[in-house]
This record gives C-alpha cells, structure tokens and sequence, in this order.
C-alpha cells in the first residue's frame, strides 16, 4: 500500500517546489563534499537501509537547502515506517499550513500507515478542497478505501476521475463498484462509457474482460476482445475471438472477421473449404504458397481451383491445375496430391498410364483406401481392362467410402463395362 501511495511523491526529488530563505538551483553545488553525500545516500536506497537514507538526504536537504532533498528524506523515512519522523518534520516547516501540498501528501500517508485514519481523513479532505487536483482526490479516497468506507471513496475517485478522465481512476472505480459495493451493472456502465468517450485502452479492455468473463456474458467479451484486437493486433487475442464466433458457431461473422483482419489465413481456408467456397479456398492457398513456400499450399490451391470449375473446365486451366499438381507430386508423396493428380489425369484421359502410376504409389502405403483404389479401377476401366477395374471395384464397395456418389456411378458404369465384355467373350466362343 505504502508503495503504491508513494509513487506521487519520487518524482519530487527533481524538482524544486518551495521558496526557502537560500534558493539554489538543482544544477548548481550547495557545498563541498555534496556529491559525496548524495552517492552515500543513494547507495542506502540502493542497499535498502531506507532509514539511513533518510538522515542523510536530511542532512543534505540541512546543508544545501534543496527541497528535492527534504522530498527523498521524507520518502525513505515512510519506507522506513518512521512515520512519526515524518509528521513531526512536516509540521515544523509547514507550521499547521498547506505551503506545500505535497508535504500534507507525505504526512496523509504517514498518517493512514499508523491508523490514525480520522484525522488522515479530515486533512486529506482539507487539501483536495484547497488544491482541487486529481491527485489529492485519488489520496482521500485511499483514506476512505483503507477504512472500507467505500461509498465515500468511490465520490473522491469521480471527482478525481473527471478531472482528467484518468483510465487508472476508472479502474479503481471499476473495482470498488464491482467487488465491494456489488453494483456490477455500474462497474460496467463507467467502463464501457469512458471506452465510448475515450477509446478502449489495454487496462480498462482487460478489466471488461474479466467482468465479462466472471459473469459469463460471451457478446460482452466478443465485442472486447474485437476492440482490443483493434488496438493491439495481438494473436492471443484474435484466437479468442476466432474461439469464440466458433462456439457461437457464427461460421459467417469468423469468415467476416477473418477476411478483414487476415489475423489467421489458415482458419479461413478451412473455413472455405468447409463451406465448400472452392474459388475463396483456391486463392487464398496460393497466397500463402507464395508467402510460406510450403508445397502443401500449392496443392491445395489446385486441387480446390479444380473443384471450383469442375463443371465448365477448359483446357487451358486444366494444364494449370496439372502443372501445379505434377510440381507437388516431385516434392511430397502425400497421397492426397498423388491421388488427384492421378485420378485427373485419368478421368480426363491426358495420360491414363501415367495416372495410374500415381494411384499405385499410393496404394502402397494406403493398401485400403476405397478412394484410392476407385481412382486405380478407374484407370482400368479408361483403358477398356473391364474384368480387373470390376475386381477391384467389388473391393471398394464393401469398404467405407463405398457409397460416395461418384464412387457408385463408377460402379455402375464399370458393371455395364463387364457385362458387355462378358458378351463379347461369350460370342467370340460361339464362334
């Protein structure tokens, strides 16, 4: 607490804010030796024996005068918990006056760390009227947090708030309204106005989302995480945003937000290729070939690139999609590569041979692939071997992925293939 309540006050060391009957400038030697003192002193600090840096700031600020030095004194003398030493040093220069406020500050503290909360109350009080500065009204109402009053706390921290609209304020406010004073609504009320007002800022984001989060309002944290995300492109962030639109299962909204923001490419293609928008998935593969250089991106593209014009193919993009694909198949054995470069070249019989070299390869390792083994009976069946394309197809049915529409309009183009073989052979032996 102390800690915290002092940070008003390190700042002064550099800075000189009172008149005294020698005035001497920061800059400029008071005495000899006065380097010397104040290496000694810092090294105190530094060694954390705060109560010998204390007396030898005092007898700094005693020989030169400087009020930055009585400031330091003053401070390590808190640090110290001699608060008495405090309030007795701060009445004999103030002389029961507010000369200089930030003495009265020093004492406040003083005051609140040896309990003495009525009176730390009533002086903190008597400056934030005489000063009307922010700092003096966030210091009353850490008078008023410390003795839980925190009705009263909370009227300081606004009137110190609407002096600057400072966010640390705020969220001080947040708090008080939330955890001790249980009016949630407001908590979130303050905050989600001064993000309207003022932006929505790294603090006060994160304090929203974690009442958001407490009180499990998942359109809340959404609209959060989207501002912060906004302020600072943060992948955490963006994952908890992509997170959250896919428990909503709000598939359009993610595609929506993912497109802007391209804060996770490889979610938008999975997200193309599930809702089968082959043209999108097609295009967006290439882009991230062309900025990763993983080939697995390149067979993506025209594998997708072909599903999207299987209907209207032209030549011309059907040797783009082979070109790419046969690139693929010299880099990586991935059957699925293999197995669509084989399968295209076959159905669209550019090199049904060739095609057939693929579908074998990958049999080898994917023995039992119904897909696999239709694109061989297939191949077969291009090349008029009707008996051995129907022997592997009698496999593919019974095997899962058997009853795949295209896989059952091979089965009955493959049976019509055999039957007519079969009449052939029976005539060739009548004669």
């Amino acid at each position: 607490m102390i800690r915290i309540l002092l940070l008003v006050t390190v700042s002064l060391f550099f800075v000189s804010c009172a008149t005294h009957p020698r005035p001497i400038s920061p800059n400029e030697k008071a005495f000899e030796g006065e380097d010397l003192y104040i290496m000694l002193a810092l090294n105190a600090e530094l060694t954390k024996h705060y109560d010998v840096a204390a007396r030898r700031f005092e007898e700094l600020y005693d020989k030169a005068s400087k009020k930055e030095y009585l400031y330091r004194s003053l401070h390590n003398y808190l640090v110290a918990k001699e608060n008495e030493k405090v309030i007795e040093k701060v009445d004999e220069i103030t002389q029961g006056t507010f000369s200089d406020p930030a003495l009265i500050r020093l004492k406040i503290i003083a005051l609140m760390e040896m309990g003495k909360l009525d009176y730390a109350k009533k002086l903190s009080i008597a400056l934030a009227k005489k000063t009307q500065k922010a700092e003096d009204y966030l210091l009353a109402s850490d008078v008023y947090i410390k003795n839980q009053e925190f009705d009263v706390a909370l009227k300081y921290l606004n009137s110190a708030y609407m002096k600057e609209y400072n966010e640390k304020i705020l969220d001080k406010m947040a708090i008080i309204l939330y955890v001790n004073l249980h009016r949630k609504k407001d908590a979130i009320a303050y905050l989600e106005t001064h993000t309207r007002m003022h932006g929505c800022s790294q603090l006060i984001c994160n304090r929203l989302i974690g009442i958001y989060s407490n009180e499990n309002n998942i359109e809340g944290l959404l609209s959060v995480y989207k501002r912060l995300y906004s302020l600072k492109k943060d992948k955490s962030v963006a994952q908890k945003i992509i997170r959250i639109y896919a428990y909503k299962r709000d598939y359009v909204k993610l595609i929506d937000f993912l497109e802007e923001t391209h804060a996770d490419d490889t979610v938008l293609l999975e997200l193309y290729m599930t809702g089968k928008n082959y043209e999108k998935a097609s295009a967006l593969a290439q882009k991230l070939y062309e900025k990763s250089g993983d080939i697995k991106y390149l067979g993506q593209s025209a594998i997708y690139e072909y599903e999207a014009h299987s209907k209207k193919m032209t030549k011309k993009l059907l040797a783009s999609i082979v070109k790419k694909l046969t690139k693929v198949a010299k880099e990586t054995d991935e059957p699925l590569y293999l197995n669509y470069l084989g399968y295209i070249l076959i159905d669209h019989d550019l090199d049904v041979k060739k095609g057939m070299d693929y579908i074998k390869k990958v049999l080898k390792t994917n023995p039992d692939s119904a897909f696999y083994l239709d694109s061989l009976a297939w191949g077969y069946y291009k090349l008029g071997k009707c008996v051995e394309a129907k022997k592997v197809m009698d496999r593919v049915v019974n095997m899962e992925g058997g009853d795949n529409p295209e896989v059952l309009l091979h089965v009955k183009k493959i049976d019509a293939c055999y039957k007519k073989s079969l009449e052939h052979n029976k005539g060739k032996k009548k004669r």
